[in-house]
């Protein structure tokens, strides 16, 4: 196996989904139940922040961007 930008790129994908996915979850958890608009608004976010964390996982995996015909086809 050799190392390429695609292969680095997975790497950090994957690497980068599960941190951002753990701190996400666990800040989400901690502040549920606060009161408040504000506090709403920093729940979404933080749930917004989840789901593109696991869609980042998933891209990094292999399970999403398998596209073919894709604008860098041959």
């Amino acid at each position: 196996m050799h190392i390429d930008p695609a292969v680095i790129e997975r790497i950090g994908a994957i690497a980068g989904g599960i941190v951002v996915g753990f701190v996400a979850i666990y800040a989400l958890v901690q502040d549920w139940k606060t009161p408040g608009v504000e506090n709403n608004v920093f729940k979404l976010m933080l749930l917004l922040l989840g789901v593109g964390a696991i869609v980042a996982l998933l891209a990094g995996v292999g399970v999403l961007g398998t596209f073919h015909g894709g604008a860098y086809s041959s």
